[in-house]
């Protein structure tokens, strides 16, 4: 029963702010209990994961491999975690950095039907439910890029959905191929069979689609063209939230996907992964350096760290996977963080423009310290999260014999490292330019602030605590390098 609630406490919420719609005081709380709620839930996920190595439920006692399956274990428990902590000190930036007009507007309701469709997707076991959990967050995930109806929000909004209904298209293309020829749609029923009859051209056709649908939703390379226009388009609060679990779902659905089916024509897939993971990473940075907006360079980056993602899933080791789970969860609490800086930035500035920026070290000092934290961390440099995230993935990497992509990565992480020093001598360094006013006056939201704290000092956590993190996350990377694991579970509980 437990596996439900992740998926049962927003839909009630979701129901719940409808009926409170006009006390916009009241939604903003309710909504924050909420996602409270789903995150007391997913420890307690992880606590049975870690007591009994993964959980397991049938809706409507139907017998495996038939009715809906949900099925938890280290590499969803640590990912729901994740998703339901970050997304809690969101919702309380959120209160003071989004205007009222589109907080009105549903906001909160929205950000509750999002988390529906991530947690549903994190924690089912059935092709047809996870395209069903998707479709969720993308009519979510839509309308909160273009709540608030500015030319750019509605520019960025129809890339994204055209771009995703593409994405879905291929995605239920793909599961029709598989029931066609494998009479299931049970992700551990499939695997089975894949197993034992191995994998045929029509199967190998829809491995193909399945990567390209996660790929458009992972923003890899060549299908991330659609998020640079639409991240940095609406709110930096939205930009946050969505950056920190869209991109993340479909990386881990990427995972999820290749070690249950695909891993064993590791000779087809392993070049194009290192080939795609190499080239998101380079091309993503390379577009961050030439970009003077703090959101578009942000955005640019999460596609970059993405590449370091799927160089994990590429080297499929055990400490290739465990870095990339790592990694995963470090970009989630770094990249978050940063966007809520810039968000703080702008509200001193009133805008994201780096050229109408300066002197930040000396009109808030606090704030150019918490931009400093996720620079750091984002960049590499020790004892961060970022840099053993990096760590486990280089040195995955160079065990593996995977020299080019890992040669990448170590490269771009020193034009990373460009990136977030540009932002510190452009916002926090330098002078303030003549012909900007000084805003004295303008104050941050407090309740921002400490949200921002909050996630600064948690990313700063998930570095110190690498002893106690690693052990969790080698054992995620254990389970996923033998699918046995994923099969049992489910169709022999």
């Amino acid at each position: 029963m437990i596996l439900f609630l992740p998926i049962i406490i927003p839909l009630f919420f979701v129901a719940l702010l409808i009926m409170m719609r006009k006390n916009l005081r009241l939604q903003k709380w309710l909504s924050a209990i909420g996602v409270l709620l789903q995150l007391f839930a997913a420890v307690t996920i992880f606590t049975e994961v870690r007591a009994s190595g993964t959980i397991f439920s049938q809706a409507g006692n139907w017998p495996a491999p038939f009715g809906i399956s949900f099925f938890a274990d280290y590499t969803s428990a640590i990912v729901l975690i994740a998703v339901s902590f970050v997304a809690l000190w969101i919702h309380i930036f959120s209160f003071g950095a989004i205007d009222r007009t589109r907080q009105k507007f549903g906001l909160f309701v929205l950000f509750q039907g999002l988390l529906t469709g991530i947690n549903g997707a994190l924690l089912t076991a059935d092709i047809f439910n996870l395209y069903v959990w998707f479709e969720v967050m993308l009519i979510s995930s839509f309308v909160l890029i273009s709540l608030g109806a500015t030319k750019s929000q509605l520019r960025g909004a129809v890339k994204y959905v055209v771009m995703n209904l593409f994405g879905s298209a291929l995605f239920v293309s793909a599961i029709g191929i598989v029931y066609g020829q494998l009479g299931t749609l049970n992700m551990a029923d499939i695997a089975l069979k894949i197993n034992q009859q191995g994998l045929n051209l029509p199967l190998n056709s829809a491995m193909m689609l399945f990567f390209i649908a996660f790929g458009i939703k992972a923003a890899v390379f060549p299908f991330y063209f659609w998020l640079p226009s639409s991240y940095p388009a609406p709110p930096v609060a939205v930009t946050a939230f969505l950056s920190a679990t869209l991109t993340k779902v479909g990386v881990y659905v990427l995972i999820r996907f290749y070690s249950l089916f695909a891993f064993h024509q590791a000779e087809f897939w392993q070049p194009i992964i290192y080939g795609i993971a190499a080239i998101t990473m380079v091309s993503g940075v390379i577009m961050a350096a030439s970009a003077y907006d703090i959101r578009k360079i942000l955005s640019f980056h999460i596609i970059s760290q993405i590449g370091y993602m799927i160089m994990g899933l590429g080297i499929f080791s055990v400490f290739g996977l465990a870095g990339a789970l790592y990694f995963l969860v470090h970009n989630m609490l770094s990249k978050t963080t940063a966007f809520m800086s810039a968000g703080l930035m702008q509200q001193k500035y009133g805008t994201f423009d780096l050229k109408k920026m300066g002197n930040l070290y000396r009109l808030h000092p606090y704030v150019a310290f918490l931009f400093l934290i996720p620079a750091l961390s984002l960049a590499g440099i020790p004892p961060t999260s970022g840099f053993f995230g990096k760590f486990l993935l280089i040195y995955a990497g160079f065990s593996a014999g995977a020299w080019i992509v890992t040669i990448s990565a170590l490269v771009v992480s020193i034009f990373t490292l460009f990136s977030m020093v540009k932002i510190w001598n452009e916002a926090i360094w330098k002078p303030l330019p003549e012909d900007v006013p000084v805003h004295d006056e303008k104050r941050m939201n407090r309740t921002s602030v400490f949200a921002s704290s909050v996630m600064a000092f948690s990313s700063l956590l998930f570095g110190f605590a690498i002893t106690w993190f690693f052990d969790v996350f080698i054992r995620a990377g254990e389970q996923l390098v033998n699918n046995q694991h994923y099969i049992n579970a489910i169709l022999n509980p």
